[in-house]
C-alpha cells in the first residue's frame, strides 16, 4: 500500500484557525472540558464488549455516557439511546427501519405504504424517503408556510386522514437552514393517538430549545454530537422502549439489534459532556444566543436595503440562527467576500456543500431561484462574542455592494462588458 506523505523539501502549508466563525450549524468547535475527556478516553484501550476487566470498565464508560444524554433530553431509561455515527445515520435507520417494521419487515406489497414528512427537511430525511418511495412507499410532502413553518391543521388532517395504511410521519423540530421551530409537541400528540410512529430530526434543536423525549410522545428522535461541540462521528438514535425497527445493518447485535458494531467510547463519553454543557443552563445559554442574534439582525436590517430575514422572529426560531437574502447577490460571493475577511458563514445546508442549486427550504417557503440563491446562513455557538457580531456588522455592507457590482457584470453581456 502507498502512503502519502508530504516531500522533505516541501513546505508543509499551515492551517490557521478563521478568526471569527459564525457556522456553527455546521459543526461546532470543540470546548476544552470536551476535548479534554474526548483525548483522555481515547488514550485508553478496550472494547466495550470485551469481557476482561479492561473491557467491562470501557462498558461501564460508554454505559454511564448513554444514562447523562438519557436525563438530558427526558428519555425514560438509558435503553432508549442508541448510540450512531451521527445524525444521518439515525435519520435512515429511523425512517427505513420503522418503515419496514410496520410492514412486516419487506417492501413487499406493503400494508401500510404511506410515509409522511416536510418539504423542509434536511437530505438525509428526504432522500430516505426518496429511496422508500422506489420500494413501493407512497409519500405525502406536507407544505409549509413562508416562514417555513408546517401548515399544522393540514399536516393533522393528512395524518388522521389514513392512519392504518401509515408507516411513519418524520418531522424536523427545527430547520437546519432558517431556524424556524416546528409544532412537534401537537404533532406527536396526534400520532400518539393515532398510533403511527412518530420520528423527530432534533440535530438543529439540540443545546438550544428543551428537548423532552418522553413528553413529545415521538417513537423516535435523532440528536448528533458535532452540532454542540462534541466530536464528529458519534450521534445517538432516542428509541421508544416498545419501538423495534428493522436493523439496517447486521453483525454483533449491539444497541439493542438496531444499530451493530463495535462503540465508539472515547465518542460517547466526549458526546455526553457536550450535552452536559449545552443543556445544563439551557435557559441562561438560549437568551445568550438570542441576544446575540437579535443584536445581528437588528444590525443587519438596519444598514443593508434589500436584507431579508428568513424564517420566523422571536420565539419562533432557533436562538443561535440569523438568515438572510440579500437582493441582487449571490450567496457563494458574499461567503468568499466574508471568508476573505476572516469571517466563516455559509450558504445553508453544509451537506449540500459543493453542488450549485438554490435551497429546496428557501424555495417550498415560496422564494424564486434567485432570491433562494442569494442567502447567508449565521450561525452562532459557545465562544461566539459580542464583538465577533459587530465585527461582521462593520464589514457586511461592503462585502453585500461588492458582490451585488458582480452580480450585475456577470448578467451584462460580454460584449457590453467592455463598452464606454
Amino acid at each position: 500500500m502507498r502512503h502519502c506523505s508530504w516531500p522533505k523539501s516541501a513546505t508543509r502549508p499551515k492551517i490557521e484557525r478563521v478568526p471569527i466563525y459564525l457556522d456553527h450549524a455546521a459543526t461546532s468547535p470543540m470546548p476544552a472540558e470536551v476535548l479534554d475527556v474526548y483525548t483522555a478516553e481515547l488514550a485508553r484501550r478496550a472494547n466495550p464488549s470485551a469481557l476482561h476487566a479492561v473491557g467491562q470498565a470501557a462498558r461501564m464508560r460508554i454505559e454511564q455516557a448513554r444514562e447523562d444524554i438519557a436525563d438530558a433530553v427526558g428519555a425514560a431509561t438509558s435503553s432508549e439511546v442508541i448510540f450512531t455515527s451521527g445524525g444521518t445515520e439515525a435519520d435512515n435507520f429511523a425512517l427505513k427501519g420503522l418503515y419496514l417494521a410496520r410492514n412486516g419487515g419487506s417492501f413487499d406489497a406493503p400494508a401500510r405504504p404511506r410515509v409522511l414528512t416536510s418539504t423542509i427537511e434536511h437530505h438525509a430525511i428526504l432522500d430516505s424517503v426518496e429511496w422508500l418511495e422506489t420500494q413501493g412507499a407512497e409519500v405525502v410532502s406536507l407544505d409549509v408556510d413562508a416562514e417555513g413553518r408546517l401548515d399544522l391543521d393540514a399536516a393533522l388532517a393528512e395524518l388522521r386522514r389514513e392512519p392504518e395504511r401509515t408507516a411513519v410521519i418524520s418531522i424536523m423540530a427545527a430547520n437546519n437552514e432558517i431556524g424556524t421551530i416546528q409544532p412537534i409537541a401537537e404533532i406527536g400528540a396526534a400520532a400518539k393517538e393515532l398510533g403511527v410512529p412518530f420520528h423527530i430530526d432534533a440535530v438543529q434543536a439540540l443545546g438550544q430549545i428543551p428537548l423532552d423525549f418522553a413528553a413529545l410522545g415521538a417513537t423516535a428522535m435523532t440528536i448528533t454530537a458535532h452540532k454542540i461541540g462534541g466530536p464528529v462521528g458519534i450521534g445517538a438514535l432516542l428509541l421508544d422502549r416498545a419501538a423495534a425497527p428493522a436493523p439496517i445493518l447486521h453483525g454483533g447485535g449491539q444497541e439493542r439489534g438496531v444499530r451493530s458494531g463495535t462503540l465508539d467510547v472515547a465518542g460517547a463519553v466526549a458526546f455526553a459532556k457536550a450535552v452536559e454543557l449545552s443543556t445544563g443552563d439551557l435557559e441562561h445559554r438560549a437568551a445568550g444566543f438570542t441576544a446575540l442574534r437579535d443584536r445581528l439582525i437588528d444590525g443587519i436590517e438596519s444598514t443593508i436595503d434589500g436584507a431579508r430575514l428568513s424564517g420566523r422572529r422571536g420565539r419562533g426560531r432557533l436562538p443561535a440562527n440569523a438568515h438572510f437574502t440579500f437582493t441582487g447577490c449571490e450567496g457563494d460571493s458574499l461567503l468568499f467576500g466574508l471568508d476573505a475577511r476572516g469571517l466563516a458563514t455559509s450558504t445553508g445546508s453544509a451537506c449540500s456543500a459543493g453542488v450549485s442549486r438554490p435551497s429546496h427550504v428557501l424555495l417550498a417557503c415560496g422564494m424564486d431561484e434567485d432570491t433562494a440563491r442569494s442567502a447567508q446562513r449565521f450561525s452562532l455557538g459557545h465562544d461566539t462574542i459580542e464583538a465577533e457580531v459587530d465585527a461582521l456588522l462593520e464589514v457586511l455592507p461592503a462585502v453585500v455592494d461588492q458582490a451585488r457590482r458582480a452580480g450585475m457584470v456577470s448578467a451584462t453581456p460580454r460584449w457590453m462588458q467592455g463598452a464606454s
